[in-house]
């Protein structure tokens, strides 16, 4: 069975409701990210920072997989499927999909403060001041905030140098490290990327683009990938 290997960014979640992390003029949800999305901004005020991520939890929620993650996870019917995701929902793993990797964290996983490796499933939507972990120190949000390092990027990047076939949905490829994945992948390995705009990334030798959005891209993919 062939390695399909998909990245997916926020462009698939954005057909469910789930707002994107990086909006007009710098905000998320009306918010600066540098105070919600950074460890300054979780030193400065953690309750505000836990207000965010818990509205942002209960958002996630309420909505749905759309067309394009059912398309993806229905993938696994034909190929070896990892997905390694930007995107912080589990509405991949909601889909059907069974192997996903989430490289900036997961909203429904707290941590340590004091100790990284301390990772603890959320229950629900609050994560709330005085929630602590067996150290005894306050959780936070399972996210890779700005500044601070990737720790699932090495094994991405393992993965897709290994990938018989790429696939890139609903990101601008402008965020690093996840846009550099690309560069892992072998050249003369088939590429497809599914996106409204036009990302940069036209260059890449063995690429096929499909402007549209993820639910009507995705559909395209799969009769291309399955002819194949």
């Amino acid at each position: 069975m062939k390695k399909l290997v998909a990245l997916t960014g926020a462009g698939i979640s954005a057909e469910s409701g789930i707002a994107t992390f990086r909006d007009a003029g710098g905000l998320w949800e009306g918010y600066r990210v540098e105070d919600v999305a950074t460890p300054e901004g979780w030193r400065k005020n953690q309750e505000l920072v836990l207000d965010f991520y818990n509205q942002r939890r209960k958002r996630a929620l309420e909505v749905k997989p759309n067309r394009g993650h059912e398309i993806l996870a229905s993938l696994e019917k034909y190929f070896d499927l990892t997905v390694i995701t930007q995107n912080v929902d589990n509405l991949h793993e909601r889909a059907g999909s069974t192997k996903v990797i989430h490289l900036h964290g997961s909203l429904f996983e707290s941590r340590s403060t004091l100790d990284p490796s301390l990772i603890y499933p959320i229950e629900g939507w609050e994560l709330k001041k005085g929630d602590t972990c067996e150290l005894g120190s306050q959780l936070r949000p399972h996210i890779v905030w700005f500044g601070e390092a990737v720790p699932m990027m090495e094994v991405a990047a393992e993965i897709a140098s290994s990938a018989d076939v790429f696939l890139v949905v609903g990101t601008s490829m402008v965020v690093y490290p996840a846009a550099s994945l690309i560069d892992y992948v072998p050249t003369e390995v088939k590429k497809y990327l599914v996106d409204p705009g036009r990302p940069e990334i036209l260059h890449v030798p063995n690429l096929e683009f499909i402007q549209e959005k993820a639910s009507i891209g995705m559909a395209r993919v799969m009769e291309m990938l399955i002819s194949r």
